[in-house]
């Protein structure tokens, strides 16, 4: 037992520290790439046809189930409610305030 006890004390002691570092470095990462993938791919889908978006993020605010029971159906509208993480509603606005901040957004990023 004895023999056991030194192999542990001669083991370097465990940094908590670079550990830490390593993981805020890799979710800074993540964060920063999610936001170029929004800039640069997600929001020129949006900016190809910025009223259809609105009115298709109008519709998911309203309807429960705005499209078909088939994917073709409701891809449009998948693609529309990515918008709403986006975007979010942050001061808790009603349905015409918040369709109003994502069109002053889309304004903002399509230019």
């Amino acid at each position: 037992m004895p023999e056991t006890d030194q192999n542990i004390k001669d083991l370097p002691p465990f940094r908590l520290w670079p550990l830490i570092l390593g993981v805020l470095l890799t979710l800074l990462g993540i964060s920063l790439a999610n936001q170029w993938y929004a800039q640069h791919v997600a929001m020129p889908r949006y900016c190809s046809d910025p009223v259809q978006t609105l009115d298709r993020v109008r519709q998911l605010l309203i309807k429960k189930t705005p499209a078909d029971d088939n994917f073709e159906s409701r891809r449009p509208y998948i693609i529309a409610a990515k918008l709403l993480f986006l975007v979010p509603n942050t001061d808790n606005k009603d349905r015409e305030g918040y369709l109003r901040q994502i069109r002053r957004h889309l304004e903002a990023q399509c230019r």
